[in-house]
């Protein structure tokens, strides 16, 4: 319960350590997982002290056990390993500490973490942190490359070496940090989160050389894997040998089997490289000439096409056709104009010929009344009639006798 006070009525220090003291009381006892960081042990006491710590957390508590409970653990573990406590949280009031009174203590064996690590890794990939659609692409040359690993460690040199002979002028942001232990994950995550944090950082190389699954434990933390997957910056994990796989390698934008192969995949060959320019150089000044020879194929041939040799030669060649079908229509023009003449010839003599002036012309006469109508028959005529005579060179009158 809440204790009243005030800065007019306040209470003494050993009745603060001693009330929370009676709340810890009450608590009972818990089973607590953690790592044993530090181990005490010595010869003739009664107690042992270690000290318990969350990988995951900057956390730790303090634990004492009779020693006949440790001895019964004590050829199988040691400082760094996993444990299993049950145990009673306990004040000492006049340090004012919080311990746990361990009552036993549980070795965790590699099975039993495989199969955590198997349960974690169903869980994650259930949310989606390992999709292949989140794996982000790594640039093609990396201007600065942040690099995640032990100090003055063998990853370290290996990644440093690789890529720099591959590609000279590549530069590292190295940040060193424990890559096993306690301290391992909170301090990869730190290192991870600042590295990404910097717009100059291009890639991250977060490496590591090969151990057990107890030392490799670290990288197959859920903190970390979810601090990776958030990452901005795309993220390499290269821990271990072939056949590790942590957690990291799965939510890692690319997996390299070793530092060695994380260098080569990072940083391309400059050697390669030029290679390749060397290679696509040659294949432009191909294409090109064989571009530029068949135009100029093309080109000679076009040019020594007659029309393109001769010019005019088609002009010449019409024009001479033309001047053969004017000819020819010439021709044929005063052919139907001199038929024309001889059939209106012709036609003119036959019509000259049955002119009834040809008639008169060769004498005769023709009698017409006074209304105009001529006089076949003497019949048609009274005696005494006037009558007009029309010959060859004109008209007379005449009176018929009777």
């Amino acid at each position: 319960m809440a204790v009243s006070t005030s800065a007019e009525a306040p209470i003494p220090v050993g009745e603060v350590s001693r009330l929370i003291g009676g709340w810890i009381d009450r608590l009972g006892a818990v089973w607590v997982e953690g790592q044993i960081t530090q181990l005490s042990r010595r010869p003739g006491a009664g107690v042992v002290f270690l000290t318990l710590r969350d990988p995951s957390y900057d956390i730790s508590l303090s634990v004492t056990c009779y020693r006949q409970v440790f001895d019964k653990v004590a050829d199988v573990i040691s400082e760094g390993a996993r444990v299993v406590v049950h145990a009673k949280p306990e004040w000492y009031a006049p340090r004012g500490q919080l311990s746990l009174r361990a009552a036993e203590i549980r070795p965790v064996g590699v099975g039993e973490l495989l199969a955590r690590l198997e349960q974690l890794k169903k869980s994650l990939a259930a949310e989606g942190l390992f999709a292949a659609d989140r794996k982000r692409p790594l640039p093609f040359l990396p201007q600065l490359i942040g690099l995640v690993c032990g100090r003055a460690s063998a990853a370290e040199r290996d990644v440093l070496e690789n890529a720099r002979h591959r590609w000279p002028a590549v530069r590292f942001e190295v940040r060193n940090v424990p890559v096993q232990g306690v301290h391992a994950v909170p301090k990869v995550i730190e290192a991870v989160q600042e590295l990404d944090a910097l717009p100059e950082v291009d890639v991250i190389i977060v490496a590591r050389g090969g151990g057990s699954v107890e030392d490799l434990l670290p990288f197959s933390d859920e903190q970390l894997v979810r601090a990776v997957s958030a990452a901005r910056t795309p993220v390499v994990s290269a821990i271990g040998h072939e056949p590790d796989s942590p957690l990291l390698d799965l939510v890692a934008d690319l997996r390299a089997s070793t530092p060695t192969d994380a260098a080569k995949k990072v940083v391309p060959d400059v050697g390669e490289e030029l290679t390749r320019v060397r290679q696509l150089r040659q294949r432009a000044y191909r294409a090109v000439s064989g571009f530029v020879e068949r135009e100029e194929r093309g080109l000679a041939a076009a040019l020594h096409r007659p029309c393109i040799e001769r010019p005019h030669r088609m002009v010449e060649e019409r024009e001479e056709q033309i001047t053969a079908l004017l000819e020819r229509g010439r021709r044929t023009l005063g052919h139907l104009l001199d038929r024309a003449d001889s059939e209106l010839t012709h036609t003119l003599a036959r019509v000259v010929a049955l002119s009834p002036k040809a008639t008169l012309e060769r004498g005769y006469a023709v009698l017409q009344r006074a209304d105009g109508t001529a006089v076949r028959s003497p019949d048609e005529v009274a005696a005494d009639e006037a009558l007009r005579a029309r010959v060859a060179e004109g008209d007379f009158g005449v009176r018929v006798e009777a």
